[in-house]
């Protein structure tokens, strides 16, 4: 068989027959023509049936994702664009401009583009390449993405550790234009939050948990808030907006509460209402436990615990410590909203994890909201490891 070809193992095309974007190394029989890290290589079952066109990664557990299972689409230029304007278009429909000014415009395989991930930050695009494929086609991404938005302001954060995986290096700097003012400031639900592009979290900030920021703001009223893993302060602002009696907002990083400090007095919102304080999460917990500390509403919004579901068990274990100190840091009638971003733990699982926990501290609780990312984070219903942010809010 002649080209660049992955033949699958028998009864191994199943998720490709679903349009699941992705091939595991161990469904790979064979590989033709050797092709080199994100090159285009045709899919094909044991028999030879042509089942798609993938990105071809050797380095990678997933040794392929899907870019089309249309026989007639070519992997061109024109693909990529059509990919880039039908995401523009998604993310005009469900951001309203009165909204935010901050927003994800791309997200991965949900979009059709494995790999990628582009966040507007007012007049910035923050990039970030994830797989072999995105990586051999840069260059062109960065053209487009510049010509379809108008963005002249393009920076690259490909530094996270799923890089390795693929084996690329981390890599970071400007793209295109001018390097991002340190900090950019972004405006969000009539808030203002200032973002650090370059060495911030994620791409700078947690745009998928701007709906829900704006949620616990208006369940705050009057309630004492303990906000962990607060990061620059996004859910303590919005309790603090909606009324909040006093705020604690606790983080392992010193930058990150200088970011937040700096948030606040930005709002001007009540400082003498706030407390910030550096300190591991889970000591933390502990310690406000020993001295008999009591909350209203608490927020965990901790940072990825398990990125893939060989790593759950283990993650599951960090959801049930966290969720169970602060189920007893809750007074009667208090509201804890809490959060996982870990692909490996299901919606499903993490509801197990905070109803356990609540057993275990010997409350009884409600569920008031599921939660989860916004609309600019969609969900392919090809690809449900897309839905990665679970929340709920539980009242004792």
């Amino acid at each position: 068989m002649s080209g660049k070809s992955l033949i699958l193992k028998p009864g191994r095309d199943k998720s490709v027959l679903h349009r699941h974007p992705w091939i595991y190394s161990g469904a790979v029989g064979q590989v033709n023509g050797n092709p080199q890290p994100g090159d285009t290589v045709e899919v094909r079952n044991a028999s030879g049936d042509w089942l798609g066109r993938a990105a071809y990664s050797p380095a990678s557990q997933i040794r392929a994702r899907l870019w089309t299972w249309d026989a007639d689409e070519a992997v061109n230029e024109d693909y990529f664009r059509a990919r880039i304007e039908k995401a523009l278009a998604l993310r005009r429909a469900v951001v309203s401009p009165g909204e935010t000014d901050s927003y994800r415009l791309i997200h991965g395989e949900s979009d059709g583009l494995p790999g990628l991930v582009v966040d507007r930050y007012a007049d910035w695009l923050v990039v970030q390449i994830l797989s072999a494929g995105i990586e051999l086609r840069r260059d062109l991404l960065v053209g487009l993405l510049a010509d379809l938005t108008g963005v002249e302001n393009i920076y690259e954060r490909s530094d996270v550790d799923v890089r390795q995986l693929e084996g690329l290096p981390d890599r970071t700097g400007v793209l295109r234009g001018a390097p991002p003012p340190n900090p950019l400031w972004i405006h969000e639900h009539g808030l203002t939050f200032a973002v650090d592009l370059a060495t911030g979290q994620k791409t700078g900030f947690y745009l998928d948990q701007r709906a829900n920021r704006r949620r616990v703001g208006q369940l705050a009223a009057g309630r004492s808030v303990l906000n962990c893993f607060s990061y620059s302060g996004g859910f303590s602002l919005y309790a603090l907006r909606g009324g909040a009696a006093n705020v604690l907002s606790v983080d392992a990083s010193a930058e990150a509460l200088e970011l937040g400090r700096q948030n606040l007095a930005a709002n001007a919102l009540p400082a003498e209402k706030t407390e910030w304080l550096q300190g591991d999460v889970f000591h933390v917990l502990r310690d406000l436990r020993d001295r008999a500390r009591k909350f209203d509403l608490i927020v965990l919004d901790p940072p990825k615990f398990a990125p893939t579901a060989a790593q759950a068990e283990k993650a599951a274990r960090g959801y049930k410590d966290i969720n169970l100190l602060a189920f007893k840091l809750l007074n009667p009638g208090g509201l804890l909203a809490t959060f996982s971003c870990s692909g490996g733990i299901s919606a499903e699982l993490f509801q197990k994890i905070v109803a356990g926990a609540a057993l275990d501290a010997g409350v009884n609780a409600c569920i008031l909201d599921l939660l989860r990312q916004g609309a600019d984070h969609p969900v392919a219903l090809n690809f449900p490891e897309g839905a990665y942010l679970k929340g709920i809010i539980c009242q004792v």
